[in-house]
């Protein structure tokens, strides 16, 4: 690890990012709302920056953003699940990130726009995911198939992991992970030592998209967490990125030591004095340096490296 740049500092002195409200069905769609407003310039930047083209495309019946790199898109797909606890964030905001996977891996990035709980709580999402990863792996012209999702999408792509697993399914050739939500019961130490150190995340609000998300559901359950899920041979590379300061910090060292006692090639990054997702915010030069690390990770593994 090494030491936080200047402008991450600055984000931490500034304090949070936006205020951290108590969410509930009352008052989710102005937050939601709220949360477009917030990151509608950075959208915009990421637009300006990288070199690709955003379309709106179907399926398997879930809409979704393609974002394809202009000029030289090479072999693969990247099936790119949203983050947000599941119960807010879109495609939309995450061009942040996926717009840069797609530009640095020279990779079509396919992004479904699933439905969010507590409309359509566990597992409308992961369906949706689902039905848009049987489209992928049936297509030969996709390519071949690598996962990636941030927080709560880090949480999708892991089930969609486990089904294709279980199933017999065609499992993606890698898959990359930014502070994965592998936990929803929220008792490891990180969750209390970062609570108020993470300026992005607290637990009262991790808890509360849980709660909404499940349905009544068991929190412990693989399928909500599949951190507590058994996992088995052959599974592919996977990248998992975190920060000191991430309220998940824990459950992704945890996550980690799981996959690869379960034969997963795993690499850990965890950087010091950030915080959850802070590939999100690009006036961070780690945040550059990290999506760079990650996009690499993936084409290598898109061309059979």
């Amino acid at each position: 690890m090494t030491p936080s740049s200047d402008e991450a500092r600055a984000f931490i002195a500034a304090g949070l990012d936006a205020p951290l409200r108590e969410v509930t069905p009352d008052n989710l769609e102005a937050t939601r709302a709220g949360l477009a407003a917030e990151y509608a310039p950075r959208i915009e930047r990421a637009l300006d920056r990288y070199p690709v083209e955003v379309r709106e495309t179907t399926m398997g019946g879930i809409d979704c953003l393609d974002i394809v790199p202009r000029g030289d898109c090479k072999p693969g797909t990247i099936l790119y699940c949203y983050g947000g606890g599941y119960i807010m964030g879109s495609p939309r905001e995450d061009l942040i990130v996926s717009a840069a996977l797609a530009a640095h891996a020279g990779a079509r990035v396919v992004a479904p726009w699933y439905r969010l709980a507590p409309e359509h709580p566990y597992p409308a999402a992961i369906d949706d995911c689902m039905a848009v990863h049987a489209v992928i792996t049936t297509d030969p012209s996709c390519g071949p198939l690598a996962l990636a999702g941030e927080s709560a999408g880090g949480n999708a792509a892991l089930c969609l992991l486990r089904r294709s697993m279980k199933a017999g399914a065609t499992m993606p050739v890698a898959v990359a992970l930014l502070s994965p939500w592998s936990d929803l019961t929220h008792e490891d130490d990180s969750h209390f030592s970062n609570d108020g150190r993470d300026p992005t995340l607290t637990r009262d609000l991790a808890r509360q998209a849980a709660l909404l998300y499940s349905g009544g559901r068991e929190l412990a359950h693989p399928d909500l967490s599949p951190l507590c899920g058994a996992w088995s041979e052959p599974l592919p590379p996977v990248i998992i990125t975190t920060g000191t300061r991430d309220l998940l910090l824990d459950q992704n060292r945890a996550l980690a030591t799981v996959l690869e006692s379960a034969g997963a090639d795993v690499a850990l990054r965890v950087w010091d004095d950030l915080w959850h997702v802070f590939e999100f915010y690009d006036e961070l030069p780690e945040a550059d340096r990290s999506l760079r690390d990650i996009a690499a990770f993936l084409r290598r593994h898109l061309d059979g490296g």
